[in-house]
């Protein structure tokens, strides 16, 4: 009996922990060995039901939340990716690294903000096993991400600090740039040659203020370094080349072959 007591305990904490992970706790559901590997957790419908109010809640928390600069941050994504405001608004109040855009806005904080756009796993409650558990379908999403922990295959939308002052509504468009980089099928190289090719490159040749440099593009500093960027897109773009063209070698079965070698000279004939 006191097995069972302590068996439903550890479920009620489990079923807490899922909870607290839909909702963008930085709890994470913890499963017991004998689960781990080839099964799943079924959720009962109320459970379900549950988790779903939960998360409903919480985007409507983080809604209400939203201001004049995460308008801004909708509406530079949307443009850039090609979606509706509505559809990314849904996806930031949904994710669960919601809270690195107030880290991004805070005085000092986060230098980078990064989105994904790609192809990922997701949930669909629509089609539900025979055992309840719930399909996973491959569809695009949009999501916030430190890119460091998901592989990269589709196309990451990125502000970067131009400063260290708290970022406002008023000072928004001001205290950050905004880029797209395409990398569809995973092709990085090819998103990064045309980033800097058709995007930094002629920016930065076109750009007149240079900070302390006074004498602009005609100073030696700034040439040189105009040389170098010219010189890496040289060498990104043939190594993306020579790996594209790369010889596929084709693995053969030996066995066959090997199988009617008997003695010596049927070895000295095969050679």
């Amino acid at each position: 009996e006191s097995k069972h007591r302590r068996r439903g305990g550890d479920l009620k904490t489990r079923s807490t922990e899922l909870v607290s992970a839909v909702t963008g706790s930085p709890l994470t559901a913890v499963l017991p060995a004998s689960t781990t590997g080839k099964k799943s957790v079924v959720l009962s419908s109320e459970t379900r039901k549950e988790l779903a109010k939960q998360a409903k809640v919480t985007k409507q928390e983080r809604r209400a939340q939203l201001d004049g600069r995460h308008k801004y941050l909708i509406s530079r994504l949307a443009d850039g990716i090609g979606l509706s405001e509505q559809q990314v608004e849904e996806a930031i109040v949904s994710d669960d690294k919601f809270q690195l855009i107030e880290q991004f806005f805070a005085p000092s904080g986060l230098k980078k903000l990064l989105f994904f756009y790609q192809d990922a796993l997701q949930k669909s409650n629509a089609s539900l096993r025979s055992d309840g558990s719930t399909n996973s379908l491959l569809q695009k999403k949009l999501f916030i991400t430190m890119g460091s922990t998901e592989d990269f295959t589709g196309t990451c939308a990125f502000f970067l600090r131009t400063s260290d002052k708290v970022i406002t509504a008023s000072n928004v468009s001001q205290e950050m740039n905004f880029g797209i980089l395409d990398c569809t099928n995973g092709n990085i190289l090819q998103g990064l040659e045309f980033f800097l090719t058709q995007i930094m490159i002629p920016a930065l040749k076109s750009q007149q203020k240079w900070g302390a440099v006074k004498e602009g593009l005609k100073n030696s500093q700034i040439q040189d370094f105009l040389y170098s960027v010219d010189k890496f897109v040289g060498a990104l773009s043939s190594s993306r080349q020579n790996i594209e063209d790369k010889i596929q070698l084709t693995k053969v079965d030996i066995d066959i072959y090997v199988s009617n070698l008997q003695n010596p000279s049927d070895y000295i004939t095969a050679g």
